[in-house]
């Protein structure tokens, strides 16, 4: 995997066929810019064992990410054709059952290498996790190995806390940071009002 994607820079926008709803529609990340924030996720392949897991349960709770005005994409590289199969096969048997969100074709696994999560060794995506601001900026990247899944609950306690300290410029979170908590201001005379409280 060469380059390197980090956090700060411009999302790689993309355009890729998607299943949404049972139809085909086109996506364009870059559609999403100004009105949007794109939790972009990357799993293996469809119709796998760990993947399904993470597809329903971001699908469960997209409710939560859609009252923060952000949009879930999920990719592999798949064909349009294996996605909707998927989404027409129930969980019991195996499958994700319809989604609240989109499934991104990257069948020519252009996207996957934008993104640096393509292992050349399997052909499939690693489980990158990118979460892309308004501006169309990723502020945070992560990359899990095939074999185990993704948190939702820690995706979104961090967009909430990138929301936050776009809101307030002036502060910052400490780890573990829920809304709510105390932040701190990034200076060495105020900081110390928060580690006082600790």
């Amino acid at each position: 995997m060469e380059g390197c994607l980090r956090v700060g820079q411009d999302a790689p926008d993309f355009m890729a066929t998607a299943v949404y709803d049972q139809e085909f529609k086109t996506i364009k990340l870059s559609d999403y810019a100004g009105s949007k924030y794109v939790v972009l996720f990357f799993y293996p392949l469809d119709f796998t064992f760990v993947c399904p897991t993470e597809i329903t349960a971001f699908s469960d709770r997209y409710e939560d990410f859609a009252a923060l005005e952000t949009e879930i994409l999920g990719v592999s590289v798949d064909s349009e054709f294996s996605h909707l199969a998927w989404i027409q096969t129930e969980r019991k048997s195996g499958g994700v059952g319809d989604l609240a969100y989109p499934l991104v074709s990257d069948i020519k696994k252009e996207i996957s290498t934008a993104y640096n999560v393509l292992d050349p060794d399997a052909g499939v995506a690693l489980r990158g996790l990118f979460i892309i601001d308004k501006e169309g900026v990723i502020q945070y990247a992560t990359i899990n190995n095939l074999s185990f899944g993704r948190n939702v609950d820690e995706t979104l306690r961090t967009l909430q806390a990138i929301q936050y300290v776009q809101s307030h410029p002036d502060e910052v979170c400490p780890a573990g940071w829920q809304p709510g908590d105390k932040t701190m201001t990034p200076d060495p005379v105020k900081s110390k009002e928060f580690f006082a409280e600790v």
